[in-house]
């Protein structure tokens, strides 16, 4: 596995975010996580549930006796597919998006993602796989990650 090879989240404390398709809401959270994932090419099963307990445990949140997760407040997490966030810009313009799995390998590993943090009891919302979509979001802190398997 090279560093090219691991799933990437990009993760925002949020007060608010949604996802608009084609001039319609399609998925909503308050004060929470927005979670873009992106799959690399040797990704499996295993590495997506990792990101979602990753992503679930992540201590960015004030409580009163230090920083707390998602999973500890109960609040949701929002999954949009981000297949971006495998561009390689270190020649030219024009980002080659080679690191990122083909839609036939990465869509059932962002729906791992989805169904792991589920079956942890979070509250999940998602974007559209392969639409074109509209992302709109409240950063808090503002406190915004990248993190990987």
């Amino acid at each position: 596995m090279t560093e090219d090879d691991l799933v990437r989240a990009v993760v925002s404390r949020v007060s608010t975010a949604a996802v608009t398709v084609e001039g319609i809401i399609v998925a909503e959270i308050g004060a929470g996580l927005l979670s873009l994932v992106g799959v690399g090419h040797e990704d499996d099963e295993a590495t997506a549930r990792a990101m979602a307990r990753k992503i679930h445990e992540l201590r960015i949140f004030p409580g009163p006796d230090g920083a707390v997760s998602a999973a500890d407040l109960g609040l949701p997490v929002l999954v949009v597919s981000q297949f971006t966030l495998y561009a390689d810009t270190r020649k030219g313009r024009r980002p080659s998006w080679q690191a990122a799995a083909p839609g036939e390998v990465a869509e059932p590993l962002v729906e791992e993602v989805v169904a792991a943090l589920r079956r942890r009891g979070a509250t999940v919302a998602t974007g559209i796989f392969g639409a074109a979509m509209s992302v709109s979001s409240v950063n808090e802190g503002p406190m915004t990650l990248l993190l990987e398997t």
